[in-house]
């Protein structure tokens, strides 16, 4: 089994490197790209270095690798966070250099397509962090959410425990980035209700490992980052969230299968299920249709669940993922879930 370790921190004042792992966006948005990237600045101490496919959209796979090479190769570089996600990540894997990686060891943020690379990172031995891109945490609209802002900052700098909050407000709807307007205030949100929590009962500890569901049904099909001798993830926490492409809960629920199917859901001391995305601009839902649709998907896992791990601690609507808040969760760092006094802690 690889040991997984934490990679050095940053300090202000440094460079982070942003890169386009999986679509370049900033080409086609600039505005919250550049918004990111002066926060990074302002509110960070950050320097951003960009390389070259980080705003070319249809960049190949072998441009993006080499972003990445030489993202942690650079010894001036002391971070590397994604821009945005995309869908075509897995085709980046193959062509990576994983010694060179191993030998220049790095925090990576970015989350939804770039769980291909925070799975790699793990199998390579290194601890990554799931959320936070350039344009969507960094480029919020108006201020970046304080809950996210915080979690961020800790992730960054900080190494030690960090007590997840559930979100007194939240939203999963966006505005129109080519809209200047769009960047006059923020978001508006709705008021949070709190994590729900089945078989609360007991505390369990252990590495993360999970990430964007659809994106793992895509490493589990290509048989790639996902260990054969499952016992690596024995006690380990698995969590999960669903992107704006709003899969039905009868994906969901066919994708958990599969996985239980696979022995893979017994493995875990506990879920922590994502903040469902319920609205698109392909799919504007209404509240009360969204709502119906997180209810859906939540009985989806719940039926996978008590088909093949019943007992095992489960907690709904974490603020990470593609919804707003955006949490920062180490993946293959340790989380404790506190059933009994409904705590959730991560350790950066």
């Amino acid at each position: 089994m690889t040991t997984i370790s934490y990679p050095p921190k940053p300090t202000p004042g440094d460079r982070i490197a942003v890169i386009s792992p999986g679509s370049g966006l900033p080409g086609l948005f600039p505005r919250p790209h550049e918004l990111g990237l002066e926060r990074l600045r302002k509110e960070y101490g950050l320097e951003p270095v960009e390389y070259p496919a980080t705003r070319t959209m249809g960049s190949t796979p072998r441009e993006r690798a080499d972003d990445i090479h030489a993202a942690f190769a650079d010894p001036d570089v002391k971070a590397v966070m994604a821009s945005i996600g995309g869908d075509d990540q897995i085709t980046v894997l193959p062509l990576l250099d994983r010694e060179l990686i191993r030998a220049n060891p790095k925090p990576f943020f970015g989350m939804s397509d770039n769980t291909n690379l925070l799975a790699y990172l793990y199998n390579t031995g290194i601890v990554g962090y799931h959320g936070a891109t350039v344009m969507t945490a960094l480029g919020r609209p108006g201020a970046m959410n304080e809950l996210t802002a915080d979690s961020l900052r800790a992730a960054l700098f900080t190494s030690g425990p960090y007590e997840l909050r559930p979100a007194d407000r939240w939203t999963d709807v966006n505005r129109d980035w080519a809209d200047p307007a769009t960047f006059e205030a923020e978001p508006e949100t709705v008021p949070g209700a709190g994590w729900t929590w089945v078989n609360a009962d007991r505390v369990v500890e252990g590495r993360s490992w999970g990430g964007n569901l659809e994106i793992l049904g895509w490493l589990l099909m290509a048989d790639r980052e996902v260990a054969h001798d499952l016992s690596v993830y024995d006690g380990s926490v698995l969590f999960l969230e669903t992107s704006e492409e709003l899969p039905s809960a009868t994906e969901v629920f066919r994708t958990l299968r599969n996985m239980g199917e696979r022995g893979l859901l017994r493995r875990f001391s506990a879920l922590l299920m994502g903040r469902a995305k319920t609205w698109s601009f392909e799919r504007p839902n209404s509240p009360e249709e969204g709502a119906r649709y997180a209810a859906e998907q939540r009985e989806a896992v719940l039926r996978a669940m008590r088909m093949y791990a019943s007992d095992t601690p489960i907690v709904f609507d974490v603020d990470f993922g593609h919804t707003d808040p955006q949490l920062v969760i180490p993946y293959g760092g340790t989380v404790r879930v506190d059933g009994p006094a409904r705590r959730i802690t991560v350790t950066y």
